[in-house]
This record gives C-alpha cells, sequence and structure tokens, in this order.
C-alpha cells in the first residue's frame, strides 16, 4: 500500500503573516518521509528573523550602556582638536607637518625716546676696557669676581684712556649701547664699575649675538634702529660682519696708555652731527683712516 504523501503548502506569504508587529507562527507538518523545498525553506526564515531579532535586542542594549544620556538642557556639539594624525576616508594617515624654517632671533631694544637721535653701539672688551685674569703688569682700575658655569674667576680691569670722557660726550647727543660677546655674568660687572654715571642707554651681551660658522656677529638689522642712523665701533671684524658700512674699526687696546682712539672718535661725531645718513660719515672717516695709515708707514 502506498502511502499518501500530505503536502501543504503555506496560503500565505511570510509578510502578510505579521500583525501587529508580530509573525502568525505556521505550524508546518512533515510527512515521515522527506520535507518539501517549500518546508525547509520556510524553516530558514524563521530562524534567521528570530536571530535578526535577538541581535537587534542585543545591540539596543550596548547602545544604551556606551551611550552616556544627555541632560534635558540643550547641548551643542563641541569642536575637538585636531590631533596630528587626520581621518580620511576611514582610514588614518599622518598629516604631513612642514619643517619649520629657521628664523632670526630678534632682539630689538625698546623704542627711542627721541627719535632724532642716532644709535652708537659701543664694543667692550679691547674698545673700552681690557681685562685679564692674571694680574696686569702696569695696573688696573677695578677687578671683578663673576661667577661662571659655578666657579668664581678674577678679572683685572683696566680702562681705556679717555673712556669716562668719551661716554660723558655721547650720553647728552646718542642712544649709547654697550654690545658684547661677553657673557653676561662677567660683562655685566664691568659695566656696573665703568658706569657708574649711569649714561649707558642700553646692555647687550653673547646671548643678543648671531652665531656663524662658529664667531658671533652683532646683526645691527635686528635692534629696531634704522640703519642709517646707527654706527658701530668694534675692534673685530668679525662682530659687524653684517652691516661693515656702519662700522667704525677701532685699535685692539691692551695696557698702551698713550692710547687716543677715543678722542678721535669724538671729533668725528663731533663733525657728523649735521649729517642725515651717518654711513656716509662712517666712509669718509674709515677712508681717512686708511689713508692716514698709508703715509704713517
Amino acid at each position: 500500500m502506498v502511502s499518501k504523501i500530505i503536502r501543504r503548502t503555506p496560503t500565505k506569504s511570510i509578510k502578510d503573516c505579521r500583525k501587529n508587529g508580530r509573525r502568525k507562527k505556521t505550524p508546518v507538518k512533515c510527512s515521515s518521509s522527506s520535507s518539501s523545498p517549500s518546508v525547509v525553506i520556510a524553516t530558514i526564515n524563521e530562524s534567521f528573523f528570530s536571530c535578526r531579532r535577538r541581535l537587534v535586542k542585543i545591540f539596543s542594549k550596548i547602545v544604551r550602556i556606551a551611550t552616556p544620556k544627555r541632560s534635558p538642557k540643550k547641548q551643542g556639539f563641541r569642536k575637538l582638536k585636531k590631533s596630528a594624525f587626520e581621518s580620511t576616508n576611514e582610514f588614518l594617515i599622518p598629516r604631513m607637518v612642514e619643517p619649520e624654517i629657521a628664523k632670526p632671533l630678534f632682539f630689538g631694544l625698546p623704542p627711542l625716546e627721541n627719535p632724532e637721535k642716532k644709535t652708537i653701539f659701543l664694543d667692550l672688551d679691547e674698545t673700552l676696557i681690557h681685562s685679564s685674569s692674571d694680574p696686569l703688569s702696569k695696573h688696573f682700575d677695578f677687578v671683578v669676581r663673576p661667577t661662571i658655569d659655578g666657579e668664581t674667576m678674577t678679572f683685572y680691569v683696566l680702562k681705556r684712556p679717555g673712556v669716562d670722557k668719551f661716554l660723558e660726550y655721547l650720553c647728552g647727543k646718542f642712544e649709547i649701547v654697550v654690545f658684547t660677546a661677553g657673557l653676561r655674568e662677567y660683562a655685566s660687572l664691568v659695566l656696573d664699575e665703568l658706569d657708574k654715571n649711569k649714561v649707558i642707554n642700553h646692555r647687550l651681551y653673547r646671548d643678543s649675538c648671531r652665531e656663524l660658522d662658529g664667531k658671533y656677529v652683532k646683526d645691527l638689522a635686528q635692534m629696531g634702529r634704522d640703519l642709517w642712523k646707527v654706527v658701530i665701533v668694534d675692534d673685530n671684524p668679525n662682530s659687524y660682519a653684517f652691516q661693515p658700512q656702519n662700522a667704525i674699526p677701532i685699535k685692539p687696546f691692551i695696557e698702551d696708555l698713550q692710547d687716543n682712539e677715543l678722542s678721535k672718535l669724538i671729533q668725528f661725531f663731533e663733525a657728523s652731527e649735521g649729517v642725515e645718513d651717518i654711513r656716509d660719515a662712517v666712509k669718509l672717516f674709515t677712508h681717512e683712516g686708511v689713508q692716514q695709515n698709508l703715509l704713517d708707514c
């Protein structure tokens, strides 16, 4: 006797069986033999949607736990700072940072109280004074004991002949700036003794110089002064390498008590009072100095 196979085909689709958000379950009857393809598909769909509902519930709980509750008060969005990395197309790529270009240091002076005044930059060692860590052979004017790198040192200082008169003359007509490549710890003590009458307007030390090939250069262009109203007096040509047209070279002073270089400078500044661009006067003065040195030879 051949068994009768009962095929039950759902009369409604899965979509039509949903009611009030729920899908009506339809019992599936199988025969004693193998199931039909329609029944297998219906069973797979049922399992898929059941898993989907469970996953949705799980992720909903996770979102509620991970997301902080907002207060009833309206809150805006806070703009986050950019980090070293920026998001682009869902990938993190390093942001290209341009290397910083080395800029010249700026050690500008305070504004001039009298814009009509010209500025005189004066070197210290071998220009206004001579100092030595050993007692000078003839005599010295004062002693300073700076502490450098934790060690106290002694320097015997000899003033250049005429330096007091020279500074006194300049103070009424020019802005005086002592610009030295010496260390602040040492030079500040020397200037305290040298400038008892407080005629020097500003002091600049090694930390205001620019280092070039191991040499200290005094860049006048960074001082906040018009170069046509600036003169530098220095015994070291490296110091004014950037602005040689503003420089008056001076013979280094060691222990020559008959030295009269500062007296010559007073004559130069007296003659250049009416010159608009002091560099013209400097050019004439240094040219005459070269000629005089040639004649002396």
